[in-house]
């Protein structure tokens, strides 16, 4: 089966919305085996809307419009629906009742305007709203649909998840289980990475491989599988995730939802080690990442962020000299170890911007360890504004750690 979206609010085509509402929906109809071939937006006005709608009516069997279905006069997604289905709009007194209740449960006046919500098109079926006010409908178009959802992500996201995937599933015959799994990796660029397994990409059948850039959190390798049962399913997934991770190799730091820094966590505790922080231009940054990890308090000693050059020199007790530099770098990793009593020390220090220091260009940063009682350091060269070097600061310095502990081996 064939779906678009059709997102509507004249806000968004002169850009004081983003819409993300669409990108969502179609990531989940991928996620259920339906195709979505085109997505569009359209504004408040009630011609385009029905022009859109009948375009898109051409070209799929079902439509996902979503927004329009307030109790507002520029709110016209149930006017538009009716004229293209020719029919009359009629007031539901049961959906009627249902807004009266909630206004009455929350001891709020209720503005009279609020009952077009419950205008539905003849022969169109309700999705009862159950976070806000304004139902959502789904309206048979000949051997085709629409369905009509709220434009607020929290409503529109429960009301697909409840009611449309399901109907669409149903309608397009689709019974078999689809599940997904996401490779996370760091440290090359995607071209590389397609290069890498270009073969599995060319001959992807079941499961399918589609690549996802992250920005600061690095490139991600979505496997989807399809099969009669989630069993057959995940044994799919499993095996084209042990050819990919062979491949790969340590560029995959997680699965799914798991960040560099649960990955960093599996590595210490694994290791029984402890670990302590010196930042300078991440300014606490990479302690922030590492706490929002549950049980942090097991292996993280603490964090000093050593801003000012003097507290480089006064409280860590690095020697006095050029601090964008891999001698300072190492020797504040291995100070605050000491300072903290902790196994490993990191530390990052470098130019955020806006003018160069000491010399050294903006985006130059340097990434310090101790581990083993050694002392290293790395330079690299970073691009973005002054938060995104930060981040991309943070995030190389992780990875530094997670790589250089599997490489000295252990129980991780």
């Amino acid at each position: 089966m064939r779906c678009e979206v059709l997102a509507v609010g004249t806000e968004l085509l002169l850009g004081q919305v983003v819409d993300t509402n669409s990108a969502w929906i179609g990531e989940r109809l991928a996620l259920a085996g339906i195709d979505c071939l085109f997505q569009g937006k359209v504004g408040d006005n009630h011609g385009r809307m029905v022009s859109a709608l009948r375009d898109a009516l051409d070209r799929a069997e079902a439509i996902i419009v979503c927004g329009g279905l307030g109790p507002t006069q520029d709110d016209i997604t149930r006017e538009a629906i009716a004229e293209v289905m020719s029919v009359e709009l009629v007031r539901d007194e049961n959906v009627a009742e249902a807004i009266r209740a909630m206004f009455g449960s929350r001891g709020r006046d209720m503005a009279e305007n609020n009952l077009r919500q419950a205008d539905v098109p003849v022969g169109a079926t309700v999705i009862p709203q159950v976070m806000g006010t304004a139902p959502g409908l789904i309206c048979p178009v000949g051997d085709r649909v629409i369905y009509a959802v709220p434009g607020v992500p929290h409503e529109m996201r429960e009301m697909v998840e409840r009611a449309v995937v399901p109907d669409l599933r149903s309608r397009g015959g689709v019974a078999a289980t689809i599940v997904s799994r996401t490779l996370r990796t760091w440290g090359t660029a995607e071209s590389t990475l397609a290069e890498m397994i270009a073969d599995r990409v060319d001959a992807q059948t079941n499961p399918t491989i589609a690549f996802l850039a992250s920005g600061i959190e690095g490139l991600k390798v979505r496997l989807t599988a399809k099969a009669p049962t989630p069993v057959e399913a995940m044994e799919l997934l499993a095996a084209e995730e042990g050819v990919l991770r062979e491949r790969l190799g340590p560029l995959v730091f997680g699965v799914d939802e798991e960040t560099m820094e649960d990955a960093v966590a599996v590595q210490l505790v694994g290791r029984g080690l402890t670990l302590a922080v010196a930042e300078s231009v991440t300014g606490g940054l990479v302690a922030s990442r590492l706490v929002s990890v549950a049980g942090a308090s097991n292996w993280f000693k603490g964090g000093v962020v050593a801003y000012d050059s003097e507290v480089k020199f006064k409280v860590l007790g690095v020697r006095r000299g050029p601090v964008i530099s891999e001698e300072c770098a190492s020797e504040m990793a291995q100070r605050v170890a000491d300072l903290l009593g902790a196994d490993v020390g990191l530390a990052v220090t470098g130019v955020a911007g806006p003018d160069e220091r000491e010399g050294q260009p903006v985006g130059t940063v340097i990434l310090g360890m101790y581990v083993d009682g050694a002392p290293e350091a790395a330079r690299v060269r970073l691009t973005g504004d002054r938060n995104q070097l930060r981040q991309f600061a943070t995030i190389s310095l992780l990875n530094m750690l997670r790589l250089r502990l599997l490489e000295r081996g252990g129980d991780a």
